[in-house]
């Protein structure tokens, strides 16, 4: 199994004033282990756009497409209910109860599709989570908007981990105390996964933006540690 200092990683620099990109480093080539670290202000982000491959990818796509069971959540807005923009799975150890904007999610046991991405994360990070948050965004109308996942069970300094499968979208962040706030942006790429650091959700908001004319479907997946239940 590898450690996590044991991927190369290589520095994408932050740009202040305007959304920045990713650089295409991995465009020749296959680095399943290698990273890429996005330097922000006061957090890290590292990015593995490789950690599965495009058969490995399309294999666990079509796989937790048809063995998750899928839930739509709703939220109460201005005393109506409405529709999460995408279907959802909230999976974990059995004690590990979350919640967030007023929805309570009970988890399912671990599967195993689940579980051996959860192993390579492992390999490639050296952390380990005891939940995970599946969202399943059937088209670019399904979306996420600005939010940090900074709940109480999550504790003071969460580290998540997030596998992108399917479609590739953007994924935007802005800072929470800059004015204007400073931005960022890079792609999700299909079989990548981003580990983003334990002081991201305090400084920085995040969001999946609608895409209009994108037929297709993407699947992610966030491993996080729900701080109650974790053990010395």
């Amino acid at each position: 199994m590898l450690a996590g200092n044991a991927a190369l990683c290589i520095s994408e620099p932050q740009e202040n004033t305007r959304p920045q990109m990713q650089a295409s480093l991995f465009d020749q080539g296959d680095h399943p282990d290698q990273c890429v670290e996005h330097v922000l202000q006061d957090a890290k982000l590292l990015e593995y756009p490789r950690a599965f491959n495009a058969v490995q990818s399309d294999a666990l796509f079509n796989t937790l497409l048809t063995e998750i069971p899928w839930q739509q959540e709703y939220l109460r807005i201005a005393g109506k209910l409405r529709a999460v923009p995408r279907l959802q799975c909230w999976m974990g150890d059995k004690a590990s109860l979350y919640g967030y904007s007023g929805v309570r999610l009970t988890p399912c046991p671990w599967n195993k599709t689940v579980s051996d991405i959860h192993a390579r994360i492992g390999e490639l990070t050296g952390k380990k989570f005891n939940s995970v948050l599946i969202n399943y965004y059937r088209n670019g109308q399904d979306s996420v908007a600005w939010h940090a996942d900074d709940e109480a069970e999550l504790g003071k300094a969460a580290v998540i981990a997030s596998v992108s499968l399917g479609a590739e979208r953007k994924f935007q962040l802005k800072h929470k105390h800059t004015n204007p706030p400073h931005k960022y942006q890079l792609q999700l790429r299909n079989g990548s996964l981003l580990l983003m650091g334990e002081t991201l959700q305090q400084n920085w908001l995040h969001q999946l933006p609608k895409m209009q004319g994108l037929d297709q479907a993407r699947i992610n997946l966030t491993f996080r540690n729900i701080v109650s239940i974790q053990q010395d």
